[in-house]
């Protein structure tokens, strides 16, 4: 196995950080290089990244990411956005309509875009001993960021990734086995069930061991809970900031 591969298998997500040590400008430009490295689609480059060190800034978002307080422990907060901007500017210097934001498939290319360039970002700070927590909380209340960012049209916060030096490395959390995520040749519908209940004692196991038997939900519980009730403040804010961004796709 060789060292990229270890890191990536290695990877934990870091809510503890130390706020003695800071993450240099060098690292952070490092960080952004490696994002912007990333493949993305038809090299339209749809992705642009705020960093955040401004105390008072971090404590804002903070608390509209759901009191996420180690978005203000760490020294550095990026916040990526899809960026469909840059694309307007070019087709008005070309005397072109701009209509690609009127489909859906513009959320789905940005996002994609923005996966993959948080993806490269996260490698490139482990491999150099930092710890990263992706932050999707931003979404809570994507107005707040489009606000305090000054995002401009075309333009939305997708993900949030906290970045600094770990004061505490928890365990990993076991994952879905393979074979339910792994389909060969088709979808497997049929080991679904059993490999998800599985995984569910799997997962009940490491909680009760992390919290001394006080915790023993399980996958299915959490996910389920989730969505039956931590879902909404996402779906009452994320369409109508998108259509405020300009993003006003229609049902064909």
């Amino acid at each position: 196995m060789n060292e990229t591969i270890r890191l990536l298998k290695n990877h934990r997500s870091i809510r503890e950080f130390d706020p003695e040590k800071e993450v240099s400008v060098s690292q952070t430009k490092t960080i952004i290089e490696t994002a912007m490295a990333a493949p993305n689609w038809i090299n339209g480059q749809q992705v642009s990244v705020i960093e955040i060190r401004d105390n008072d800034r971090k404590s804002k978002l903070a608390k509209a990411a759901g009191k996420q307080k180690w978005i203000e422990e760490a020294p550095v907060f990026f916040v990526f956005c899809l960026d469909f901007y840059r694309a307007k500017l070019a087709a008005d210097n070309k005397g072109k309509k701009f209509q690609v934001a009127d489909n859906i498939e513009a959320i789905i290319v940005g996002s994609t875009d923005v996966g993959i360039a948080l993806a490269n970002a996260t490698v490139a700070a482990e491999s150099m001993g930092l710890g990263i927590v992706p932050i999707g909380g931003i979404r809570r209340n994507p107005d707040t960021y489009i606000d305090a960012l000054q995002l401009p049209e075309y333009v939305f916060p997708i993900s949030g990734l906290v970045v600094g030096h770990p004061r505490a490395i928890p365990e990993q959390k076991p994952r879905l086995p393979l074979e339910a995520v792994h389909h060969k040749e088709k979808y497997n519908r049929e080991q679904q069930q059993s490999l998800m209940d599985e995984y569910d004692q799997t997962v009940s196991a490491y909680m009760a061991e992390r919290t001394n038997g006080h915790d023993t939900s399980n996958w299915s519980s959490k996910i389920v809970h989730f969505y039956d009730n931590g879902f909404e403040a996402y779906q009452k804010a994320v369409a109508p900031a998108l259509k405020r961004q300009g993003f006003r796709y229609r049902r064909e």
